[in-house]
């Protein structure tokens, strides 16, 4: 999978346990298929193309002010949640609300809905701006004429790939994301990692 691995922090994340961090919660993507996507977004010119790997957030931003809940709720949702498939096809965009443009979740989209909303409740429950939408990122922040290029580059893409785990991860003030634990959808008992 694409995530670091277990307990690899990004230099200036904080460290479990700290009251008040963001928490994210995203599908990562398999090989080959995350490395394939992780260039192509290069190509495009932009520059969190290879701090970021290719993945679908669940969520993001929400605030826990205790990280033993939020993780034992990711933990019990993980493991109350059934693997299933995803099949991104074709470019869409977020534009002119923000300049933001997407892989297509086709199949496994109401998945991942079930899953944001079980996620972001109870420890993790928060308000958004924007209402969910399950995509993939390939192009955020770039000129008019990159995110075009995107669009066109992309509109025919497909691909699918099985949804097993997903990486809960703390983010701090910088911006940077750290992985804290993978888990696996359907296995009970799970472990720190």
């Amino acid at each position: 999978m694409a995530l670091p691995e277990p307990e690899t922090e990004i230099p200036g994340a904080p460290g479990p346990g700290e009251e008040g961090v963001s928490v994210g919660v995203v599908i990562p993507l398999p090989e080959p298929l995350c490395s394939e996507l992780r260039a192509v977004r290069a190509t495009l010119g932009d520059p969190v193309a290879q701090s970021i790997p290719p993945h679908i957030t669940l969520v993001t931003g929400a605030v826990a002010t205790d990280w033993s809940a939020a993780r034992e709720h990711v933990r019990h949702i993980a493991a109350g949640s059934r693997p299933f498939r995803i099949t991104l096809r074709g470019t869409a965009s977020f534009r002119p609300v923000t300049a933001v443009v997407f892989l297509q979740v086709e199949e496994g989209f109401d998945e991942c809905v079930d899953l944001h909303r079980a996620l972001q409740s109870g420890p993790l429950t928060s308000t958004t701006e924007f209402d969910f939408h399950p995509h993939l990122t390939i192009a955020h922040d770039l000129s008019a004429r990159q995110l075009d290029l995107a669009l066109e580059k992309l509109g025919g893409y497909s691909a699918e790939f099985p949804v097993d785990r997903i990486g809960l991860f703390e983010h701090d003030a910088d911006g940077l994301w750290a992985l804290q634990e993978e888990l696996i959808l359907g296995q009970a008992g799970q472990a720190p990692s």
